[in-house]
Parts: C-alpha cells; structure tokens; sequence
C-alpha cells in the first residue's frame, strides 16, 4: 500500500497537473494563445512527473505502444511554442487520446461513483457504449 500513499511530491504533482489542464482550457476559451497553452503544456507534463515519478513518467512516455502518442503530444507542443496554435492543439489532443487510452475503463468506473453524474453514466446506452470499449459483446 506504500505506492497509493499521498506525499507531498505527489499533491504538488497533481496541483500542477490540474494548473496546466487550466490553462489549457484558458488557452483555448482565449482563442488558442500561444501563451496559455504552453504553460498548461509545461505545468501539465511537470505535474505527471512530480506525481508518478520521473522514472515512471519516461518509461510511460517512451513505451513501444506509445510512441505514436508521445511523438504527436511532443510535435503538436512544438507547434504551440513555434506559433501555430490551433495545428498544435489538433495533434496535442490526439497524442493525448493516444497515450491515455489505457485509462478511459478506470475514468468510466470512477464517473460512476460520482453521485449526479454516476446516475447519468448507469443509464443503459451509455453502459452499453463502455462495454463495447472494453471489447464486451453488447447486444444491440
């Protein structure tokens, strides 16, 4: 149980991560600024490395499988940075679908525990939509 234990490193970690997704949002609601969106970058890849671990976080980024994510995630930031906003944000998201694939079964059973939205997410078309995610042969 030693790994699931909150430290500060991994608070920090997540405050920043929460930050950069903020100024992500900020960065587009602003109409792509540059700005905005390259520090939600910065803030958001520093956050994952505070709260998973540097080591962690390089053996994440640069497995096989995702390489593809990572690859786009790391141009489409470039293309922030170089001034070509909204081009870096189609190829950011992208990279992000990519590298978090892994994760969307976990965010789907943690939406339904939520109270409001977990009754949204138990309705029986949207239960059959996750079971078809996860390879579940769902009748139609």
């Amino acid at each position: 149980m030693a790994s699931f234990e909150m430290n500060d490193r991994k608070k920090i970690g997540l405050g920043l991560t929460g930050f950069g997704i903020f100024f992500s949002f900020l960065g587009i609601i602003f109409l792509f600024d540059k700005g905005f969106l390259a520090m939600g970058n910065i803030l958001f890849i520093s956050g994952v490395a505070l709260t998973i671990g540097l080591k962690s976080t390089m053996q994440f980024f640069m497995k096989r499988q995702n390489f593809k994510g990572t690859i786009s995630f790391g141009v489409g930031f470039f293309f922030v940075v170089i001034g070509w906003p909204i081009i870096g944000m189609v190829l950011e998201a992208y990279g992000f679908i990519v590298l978090f694939s892994g994760f969307w079964p976990t965010l789907a059973v943690f939406l339904q525990r939520i109270p409001i939205v977990g009754w949204l997410f138990q309705q029986p078309y949207i239960r059959s939509l996750f079971d078809r995610y996860r390879g579940r042969r769902v009748p139609v």
